[in-house]
């Protein structure tokens, strides 16, 4: 069944995947986005998947911006958390701006997307949030202790919102992905990436952005109800948590 599905960071990365996956699911997606607007119209232009911009760290901003999506697709059924920041140091030098940002971004992002389509979803006894975590948030990253707060903090929004879902019809889960080749990592230097990061994962390799997609697009769909409050790790096998 098509249902108009909404993705945080949909105009690039992990989130252009799940956009375009959602689309080829007969969804009508939309794709927010925060500052990146040539990114943002390329994509629109090459998927025809329209794009909406605002920060997810503003809860109003948030609110507005589920109303123009909804003028404009209707409801919103699926909502796939996924936007995210990193501000990454070591904690003896980390400033509290660097832990707001990120917590504001990453952790307070799901409790503003997704409150403000929680009681459309309970009056119509049907939602599926899908909220992307880390394998950070489960294992934790040296430099990363505000990152990995927020995702871990991911999860168990996830645990405890899927449980006030489950007997509306609403289903909230998140995956974990570890490390997938976006243009942020495939940056990274290759002597790193062949030393330092691919040795720690089994299968050898990167994961791919549609990998991740595949899993969303899952657990967006309509036969997917069972599983909720469910973590999936999508890592490689780099951790078995």
């Amino acid at each position: 069944m098509a249902r108009v599905a909404l993705v945080t960071g949909g105009s690039r990365g992990i989130g252009a995947a799940i956009s375009v996956a959602l689309k080829a699911a007969g969804h009508n997606v939309a794709a927010n986005y925060a500052g990146n607007d040539d990114a943002a119209n390329a994509f629109k232009a090459e998927t025809g998947i329209p794009v909406f911009k605002w920060s997810v760290a503003d809860y109003d901003a948030c609110a507005e911006g589920i109303k123009k999506v909804e003028a404009e697709l209707g409801p919103v059924d699926i909502l796939v958390n996924n936007a995210g920041i990193t501000r990454d140091g070591m904690f003896h030098k980390m400033t509290k701006e660097q832990w707001q940002e990120v917590m504001s971004t990453n952790l307070n992002g799901l409790f503003n997307m997704s409150h403000p389509v929680w009681p459309g979803m309970r009056d119509r006894k049907f939602g599926r949030i899908i909220n992307i975590s880390s394998i950070n948030g489960q294992k934790g990253q040296m430099g990363q202790v505000n990152y990995s707060s927020a995702k871990a903090g991911d999860l168990g929004f996830t645990k405890s919102l899927a449980q006030e879902g489950a007997f509306k019809g609403i289903t909230v889960n998140a995956v974990c992905p570890g490390y997938i080749g976006t243009e942020m990592v495939r940056a990274i230097d290759e002597e790193v990436l062949k030393k330092n990061i691919l040795p720690h994962i089994p299968v050898g390799r990167l994961g791919e952005p549609e990998e991740i997609a595949s899993i969303v697009a899952f657990l967006s769909r309509d036969d997917s109800g069972f599983i909720t409050g469910s973590t999936i790790s999508a890592n490689g096998g780099q951790a078995m948590i």
